[in-house]
């Protein structure tokens, strides 16, 4: 009798936890749904204060507090100084923007407000810097991504592409419109290609006795299907559909970086920071962070975000979807 009290007691308790976990996970929900996404706009962030600030903890721990002190009142009435020399203040900027691409390159939707926002403040002695992370995706969404980076360049301001990890396919198609691109020595560059591909259940529905009807009017309105036939005319203009998207990448590297054998590298493989660079693909092996460090010694930069606050249902699908992606 008492084992079987005790085991019913813990059995409680066990449920009694549930019960607390789950209304705490529903009163979260409810809450987060009564506040609301917050409206969407631009941030920016003065990276040289945050590096100096980050060193300067570093220097109070390796100089002593009163070392530090002194350097930091020289420090302080040196800048003061600099101030009211206008040929020292008016530097020259740099604009940080980072894209961090999915498969439908989201994140376009935040680059057209960055772009725009930078574009009405900075002149030809400034420079952007994007710090791409896109390993490619759908064709229409990266080139729309890809037009936003071009029109920085239009407007005759120098653009400059850092990958640190990859920019693979619809990534280096984005890439490749800077005139200068840095990578780091592992950063995965290229996969100049395009591929479609798609499970095909017709067998199956066969077997099963079930029909699958489809309708449309033209005759290459839908090449390729997951539930019906597919044809060998189907999946030779989807091949030539394919074939003309390669193309047009094809051009845009052309185009925007001449020096680079287009056909030797259009095979849809891709290739190391080191390597990239043997193939002029890329034009310096570095990693952002360095490059930022060097450039804060004579430039200004800032770091530009559009932020956009999403309601909760787009929260949870999206946290979904990288799951998957993962």
């Amino acid at each position: 009798m008492a084992e079987f009290l005790s085991g019913y007691a813990l059995f409680l308790a066990q449920l009694l936890t549930l019960a607390v976990v789950l209304v705490a996970v529903v009163g979260a929900i409810i809450g987060m749904g009564r506040r609301g996404p917050r409206a969407d706009g631009l941030e920016v962030r003065h990276l040289n204060r945050q590096l100096e600030e980050q060193a300067d903890v570093v220097r109070r721990a390796v100089q002593g507090k009163e070392r530090f002190k002194k350097a930091l009142k020289a420090r302080t009435k040196e800048r003061k100084k600099e101030r009211r020399d206008k040929d020292k203040t008016d530097r020259p900027r740099v604009f940080v923007l980072d894209f961090k691409g999915d498969l439908r390159a989201t994140a376009t939707s935040s680059l057209r407000h960055e772009v725009s926002a930078v574009l009405a403040v900075a002149t030809e002695k400034d420079q952007v810097l994007v710090r791409l992370e896109n390993a490619g995706g759908t064709v229409h969404e990266h080139g729309l991504a890809a037009s936003q980076l071009l029109r920085i360049r239009r407007r005759g301001i120098p653009l400059r592409v850092a990958v640190d990890k990859v920019a693979a396919s619809g990534g280096y198609l984005m890439a490749c419109v800077a005139d200068r691109i840095i990578a780091a020595p592992f950063a995965i560059i290229g996969s100049i290609g395009v591929l479609a591909q798609l499970p095909n259940f017709h067998r199956l529905l066969e077997d099963k006795g079930i029909d699958f009807e489809q309708i449309s009017a033209g005759r290459y309105k839908r090449t390729l299907t997951l539930f019906g036939k597919n044809t060998e005319e189907g999946r030779e203009k989807l091949k030539e559909e394919l074939v003309e998207v390669h193309e047009l990448f094809k051009r845009q590297i052309a185009e925007h970086r001449p020096q680079v054998d287009v056909d030797n590298v259009a095979t849809g493989e891709h290739w190391y920071g080191a390597t990239a660079l043997e193939l002029k693909l890329v034009d310096e092996i570095a990693s952002s962070d360095d490059w930022l460090l060097e450039a804060a010694k004579d430039k200004e930069l800032y770091q530009v975000t559009y932020k956009r606050r999403r309601h909760l249902p787009e929260r949870l699908l999206s946290g979904a979807e990288s799951l998957l992606s993962r």
